[in-house]
């Protein structure tokens, strides 16, 4: 196993840097999975890039189901290693990934009885759409297991102070996505052209062999996979503890995503174009948001280290450091999305009719990017504590008023109203979470672990 970081001693940044880098690397490599199949998609036409957005919010809904065991089980194996206490660690990591699996089965289960229903809450124009948008949703979604085990297993590597593996599993991944998607969208040799659904397969393939990697390289682990017993009894407490940690992320995960549906089907009444501006869109902006995802994950882990061995002083010099970070990354890709959305956009969709909605969703999103990147540093701290509450709940409330304000603004400014409702909300998100941590951290006992029996 390579190298772990050391969050408990020595400089912050360094190590910060030194496990974040990595993680914000594989967010980067993420995003260009999404982008890369956007890229070639686009190149079919709008309808096609219609399709894969409305299946794709519900890959985005399942991902809730992950991340509570991804969250619960990251920090109580980080918050574990910072106590010392490897045997917990391990079982800890053991609950995480057999949650994991068992939401991975009952979602595909649903996702391939019901993908007619499903595909119809978003009252897509075409019946081609809907077809594609099916067939894309059941590939994807029914085989989900692959996706949430990559991420459960990022989340612990990450929690170990190891975040290598992840970057170099999933750049492998990026370089096979890379090759099999224009083979399988368009066809080539014996290989038959499939569309919207050849993406879906070379995206799930990717994930197979991310996971067949992540298997060999955890294999030799000596620090926590050795005593990990997949098919042995569910550990009950150390699950129990997993839920509760993990549900507000998860619950807010998945409301955040319904939200998103419901804005979607806003979206729809707008036509088809509309729908694919949004999805384009917000796979271009994630170049902020799941960078500082990847920052907020290692912030999370050195948090929960440092709090199970009672070091609350240096979690506060790690969220003053975290906050400088994340708002000059923010600032940054302010000015990049506000001062170039016509070329950026331009890269994945050629319709010069829908072009012009897309340059106007950057250029609106743009000027959120910073708040949004405090709101990600301070979650990153409120989560490496245990206390996943505050952030759930900001998250929650806060982006389900983009409903309302969504339908008043839309009702001056049509379709930009939606996409300012998104802005103002994030806005709001970074600042109310951000201070709310503030003011928590001026409390000494807020950030130190209470001594158990």
């Amino acid at each position: 196993m390579k190298t772990y970081v050391n969050l408990l001693e020595g400089k912050i940044l360094p190590a910060l840097s030194a496990l974040a880098l990595p993680i914000m690397a594989t967010s980067f490599i993420q995003m260009a999975y999404n982008l890369t199949d956007m890229i070639w998609i686009g190149r079919i036409g709008a309808n096609a890039v219609a399709s894969v957005g409305a299946a794709g919010m519900f890959m985005w809904l399942s991902n809730g189901l992950a991340t509570l065991a991804k969250m619960g089980g990251q920090i109580k194996v980080g918050q574990s290693l910072g106590a010392q206490k490897h045997k917990d660690a391990s079982m800890y990591a053991q609950s995480a990934i057999q949650m994991g699996i068992a939401f991975a089965i009952i979602f595909s289960f649903l996702s391939i009885v019901f993908s007619h229903q499903m595909i119809a809450f978003f009252h897509l124009n075409s019946a081609k759409v809907i077809e594609d948008a099916r067939i894309y949703l059941m590939i994807t979604c029914g085989l989900v297991i692959f996706s949430f085990m990559n991420q459960i297993l990022t989340g612990i590597m990450t929690a170990m102070g190891n975040s290598r593996i992840s970057f170099q599993v999933t750049a492998i991944g990026l370089v096979l996505n890379i090759v099999l998607d224009p083979l399988f969208i368009f066809g080539f040799g014996f290989i038959p052209p499939m569309g919207v659904s050849g993406a879906a397969i070379a995206t799930v393939f990717a994930q197979f062999m991310v996971f067949v990697l992540f298997l060999f390289s955890i294999r030799k682990d000596t620090l926590v996979f050795h005593e990990v017993h997949v098919f042995s009894n569910f550990h009950t407490k150390q699950g129990k503890e997993i839920f509760i940690i993990g549900l507000p992320t998860a619950l807010q995960s998945m409301l955040f995503s319904s939200i998103s549906m419901f804005i979607a089907r806003m979206i729809a009444g707008w036509g088809d174009g509309a729908v694919a501006v949004q999805k384009i869109g917000s796979q271009i902006e994630s170049i902020s948001w799941m960078s500082a995802e990847g920052y907020a994950a290692a912030l999370n882990s050195f948090v929960a280290q440092n709090y199970g061995a009672g070091k609350s002083e240096r979690i506060k010099q790690g969220f003053h450091v975290s906050v400088g970070v994340m708002l000059g990354w923010g600032v940054f890709t302010t000015c990049l999305l506000f001062f170039f959305p016509q070329a950026i956009f331009h890269i994945f969709l050629n319709d010069e009719q829908v072009l012009p909605l897309g340059v106007d969703y950057l250029r609106i999103l743009a000027i959120s990017q910073a708040f949004m990147c405090l709101e990600y540093a301070a979650a990153g701290c409120f989560n490496g504590l245990g206390k996943t509450l505050p952030p759930s709940f900001v998250s929650v409330t806060l982006t389900a008023i983009r409903i309302p304000l969504a339908y008043v603004f839309s009702q001056f400014i049509g379709l930009n109203g939606i996409w300012w409702a998104i802005t103002v909300s994030s806005i709001l998100k970074g600042i109310v979470l951000f201070l709310w941590f503030v003011i928590k951290a001026k409390n000494p006992a807020y950030l130190k672990k209470t001594v158990e029996a």
